[in-house]
């Protein structure tokens, strides 16, 4: 009996021995699998590259499908699990993808982390149309739904503007943006931007003028349209404001007839194109027009804010001297201006 009970024992021992070799196995088995899944190399990328994760795609799994069309992913599974493991959470967007990336949660981190800026750069934009249709080639939206806003009264008041003077909102300059902006996203930047650009001494110069900053932002692009040559936008904002301040006299400004008459091919404004009833038309109009009529550069506000005291309060453009820039005659008087315009008429009459 003793014998049995021996041989039995010895046979439990056995069989115990067994499971946990086949324990061990497997234990080692997928340890062995959750080190190679967590830490072993399990992407390969040729080159660095730009990965794009468009806005349709919301969840890990529509994620993981995308980076397996990319060539990225071998298993959607193991990818999965881990990106849920690191409670990722797709956020739509272009990012930098580099060669040394090996591991799912490599790949995951950079997911996760920034990403990459896009340079946004927009000046010479004379209608809302032009930006909307940029802005559409930067960020995934419609130049339709872009133009819809920029004419939209109700979601234009939340920022303190209206059709009319949007345009005064967008500070000419490079910014980096992310792709995922929605157009709101892109509207609060530029507010955001706008107001880092009209700082204190700014304002205080505007307040001076009896001038908003749209206001002034309206003048300086008639200031922009004017001329090219930036040492002269100071002498002509300082026309322009001396007409402004001086009761009885309208700005007469002929780049404000050009956008009434909305044809901007025009080169010399005629005595039809005066006759055009528009609020724009500051030929018949008192005062600036009702918002801007170009994109203004930075160059140009600063040319209003700084402007150039004097008497002139007329000019015309001049003969250009040989390899000059193209520049303006300025008077006092209207004699004066009627003889500097006879000179320059008598000049282009030359080069017929």
């Amino acid at each position: 009996m003793s014998e049995q009970i021996e041989k039995s024992g010895r046979s439990w021992l056995k069989i115990t021995g067994i499971l946990l070799g086949i324990i061990l196995v497997i234990g080692g088995a997928i340890g062995a699998y959750g080190y190679h899944l967590v830490y072993g190399k399990n992407i390969i990328v040729q080159k660095d590259y730009v990965l794009t994760i468009p806005t349709q795609i919301k969840t890990v799994e529509q994620l993981s499908k995308l980076l397996e069309q990319e060539g990225l992913l071998t298993s959607t599974m193991e990818f999965n699990l881990i990106a849920n493991q690191m409670n990722y959470k797709v956020k739509q967007g272009k990012y930098a993808i580099p060669t040394n990336i090996a591991t799912y949660r490599h790949l995951v981190r950079t997911l996760k982390g920034n990403q990459l800026a896009i340079k946004v750069t927009f000046h010479n934009f004379r209608v809302k149309e032009q930006l909307a249709g940029y802005l559409s080639q930067k960020i995934p939206t419609d130049s339709l739904e872009v133009a819809r806003l920029l004419n939209d009264e109700a979601f234009l008041a939340t920022y303190g503007y209206t059709p009319q003077t949007i345009m005064a909102m967008f500070i000419p300059n490079t910014y980096e943006v992310y792709w995922n902006y929605t157009p709101k996203d892109f509207f609060d930047r530029m507010q955001k931007e706008h107001k880092r650009f009209w700082n204190q001494e700014r304002l205080e110069k505007a307040a001076a003028l009896e001038l908003t900053p749209t206001e002034v932002y309206t003048l300086a692009s008639i200031v922009e349209c004017e001329s090219q040559y930036k040492p002269e936008r100071p002498r002509i904002a300082g026309v322009y404001l001396n007409r402004l301040q001086k009761p009885g006299w309208k700005l007469e400004a002929d780049p404000t007839v050009v956008y009434a008459v909305g044809d901007f091919s025009i080169k010399r404004v005629l005595n039809v194109h005066l006759e055009t009833d528009s609020p724009y038309n500051t030929y018949k109009y008192d005062g600036l027009p009702p918002g801007p009529i170009y994109m203004a550069s930075i160059s140009s506000i600063d040319a209003v804010l700084n402007h150039e005291k004097h008497d002139y309060m007329f000019f015309c453009a001049k003969p250009p001297a040989e390899g000059a820039p193209s520049t303006h005659a300025f008077a006092k008087s209207l004699n004066q201006h009627l003889r500097n315009a006879k000179k320059y008429w008598q000049w282009l009459r030359t080069q017929r």
